[in-house]
């Protein structure tokens, strides 16, 4: 599912090429390009999941101003995100990529995915998925994208 996403970011998202709306349009070209329907299902399940997330009703928890706090994460999420992408997920707090609400909205997303693995190489990707769909991130999503995408200089942290 994972690869659909990255397929779909890099192909009609981040190039700018035009979105396809209709579905159907959509899914045969994934069929296409090599991926299971079940798999295209799960992926755009996650894409409308997370365009979603702009809904205030649906989320009421993601409008609090969050403070100054450490993030205590779950067993589950745990097992997800290991302490190296927990780490990732601080540091971009602290250079204020990310804020409460859109950390909150990368954790939904990660432990949405059908996934037993997570890299820290998949987290970059679901923090930029995550900034390109938040209006008024511009300035986070470049910041995210220098990150990713400036690997000459080093590691990120």
């Amino acid at each position: 599912m994972f690869d659909i996403l990255m397929y779909l970011f890099e192909n009609y998202i981040h190039s700018e090429a035009e979105v396809m709306v209709d579905h159907d349009i959509l899914t045969d070209e994934l069929t296409r390009a090599g991926f299971h329907q079940e798999e295209i299902y799960k992926a755009l399940t996650w894409l409308e999941k997370l365009a979603a997330l702009q809904d205030t009703d649906a989320y009421p928890y993601f409008t609090r101003v969050g403070r100054k706090s450490v993030r205590v994460y779950t067993e589950e999420e745990t097992k997800l995100l290991d302490i190296e992408c927990r780490g990732f997920l601080m540091f971009l707090e602290q250079v204020n990529v990310l804020d409460f609400t859109t950390r909150e909205m990368v954790i939904d997303r990660v432990m949405e995915l059908d996934t037993n693995y997570f890299s820290m190489e998949d987290l970059k990707w679901v923090v930029l998925m995550v900034l390109f769909n938040v209006p008024g991130k511009e300035t986070a999503y470049s910041q995210m994208e220098d990150l990713i995408f400036d690997e000459q200089e080093g590691p990120l942290h």
